[in-house]
Parts: C-alpha cells; structure tokens; sequence
C-alpha cells in the first residue's frame, strides 16, 4: 500500500492545500472505488492514519483512501470566502479522478467522517448525489445549521465560519434535514449514521434518524456503548468501510 500527501492548489480556496492519500497495492487491479474520509472540528488530513488503523482496515481491498484538509469550515461554501463544500466534493474529485484509476462515477464513490467530518460527509452526499452512492457517519454533528444557536455557540463562537451560522436557518441550504427531505427520493444516497451513547452528539444523532424514518428515507442507524473518542471511531470506521463495500461493489 502507498501512503502519500497531495499538496495542490484548489481553486475554490483560491489557495494551496492538503489530502492524504492511500493507494492500494500494486497487485490488486484497478479501477479503484474511492472513500474520500473527512475529519472533525479539532483536526486536519492527517489525523485518521494518526489516530486509526484505517490502513490495515482497507489492505488487500481495490479503494483508494482520500482524507482531505477541511479546515474549521463544516465543509461549507463561504459566501464571502472559501467554498470548503465544492473544493472537496467538485475540485478534489475531478483531481483525484485524473491522477488515479478510479472507477469515475457515482457507484465508485463514497463519504464518510466523523463528528464535524460526519456532518460534512452527509450534506455533501445529500448536495451531490450525482457523486456519492453512499455516506456514514460516526458521532455526526448532525444539527448543526438546524439546531438553535445556543446548542453549537461553544464550537462556532471560534470558527471562521461563524457568519454561516448566523444566517443559516432550519430549512437552509446547510441543514441535513431540509437535504434529506427536498433531495428527489430517486437520487438518495445510502446512509449509515452511528453514535455513541455516552456522545453528547447523540440527541442530534436520534432526533436525525427519527427525521429520515418520518420522510421514508432508508438508512442503517446504530448506537453502541462509547463516547466521542478515537477508540470509537476506529472500531466504528470498520463498519463503515463494511458498508460501502457492499453498496459499491468492491
């Protein structure tokens, strides 16, 4: 397996940027599936291959790992900035698209992340079917843009992308539950949510999928024992992996 870092200009930052990248071994024949795999509110590109087994997870397996940088943004488009969303989930996949032999389209492609990561990983499946058949989540932030103020004032109070907040209201372009409700019932990615029940995350959590069963969106939701902690998510990343395994064929 290679492990590698793309350091490219993305234009929709309008800067340079960063993902790692894992490559299956030389033997295994392409074209590859592609799990573009997000990061919380804490972290960056690096921090899945530093906190998880996530390499000896997809060995001997015919997908390309990507884990791209999203800074503080909740993977949002800055009306007046960056446009985090479409860097990832436009500019990024048509890079990683000409670099790697992947199987270029929707069924070759799938999202997943956790908290802040997780959150991102739905909304971007929900605003780009086209792209995604499939996205999880572990301890999802998934109110965020839904929820009131108050219940993220202690996160957003120093995030750059404060402003989209405070315009943001339920039923907004940021807010999963008005994605999942609007999104043409024939365009629906897979989900798969988890969530621990000691995460204090886990109201969104419930309150999201009792959301999808309300509108007859099919999804897998699960709760384990665990809190939101990295021991967690690498056991959980597992399933997740399991998942979008069998949706994409590989």
């Amino acid at each position: 397996m290679a492990n590698l870092t793309l350091n490219y200009f993305n234009p929709s930052l309008g800067k340079a940027t960063s993902a790692n990248v894992l490559l299956p071994d030389p033997g295994i024949p392409g074209p590859y599936a592609v799990f573009y795999l997000l990061h919380g509110f804490s972290d960056d590109h690096t921090v899945w291959q530093r906190r998880t087994s996530l390499e000896r997870y997809v060995a001997g397996l015919p997908v390309i790992v990507v884990m791209p940088d999203g800074g503080l943004s909740f993977y949002c488009d800055d009306p007046d900035g960056m446009k985090w969303e479409t860097a990832i989930a436009v500019d990024l996949v048509k890079y990683v698209d000409t670099l790697f032999q992947t199987r270029a389209d929707r069924t070759g492609r799938c999202i997943g992340g956790l908290s802040m990561g997780g959150y991102g990983a739905v909304k971007l499946a929900l605003k780009h079917p086209e792209t995604f058949v499939s996205a999880t989540s572990h301890s999802g932030a998934m109110g965020f843009a839904h929820s009131s103020w108050e219940r993220y004032a202690s996160v957003i109070r120093i995030n750059q992308f404060r402003h989209i907040y405070e315009k943001s209201v339920a039923g907004g372009a940021e807010d999963l539950f008005a994605l999942a409700e609007k999104l043409d019932p024939t365009l629906r990615p897979s989900l798969r949510i988890d969530c621990g029940t000691e995460d204090f995350l886990l109201e969104d959590n419930r309150n999201y999928t009792a959301h999808l069963k309300s509108i007859g969106y099919a999804h897998e939701y699960e709760e384990f024992p665990g809190s939101h902690e990295w021991g967690y998510w690498d056991t959980h990343v597992q399933r997740a992996i399991a998942f979008h395994r069998n949706l994409g064929g590989w």
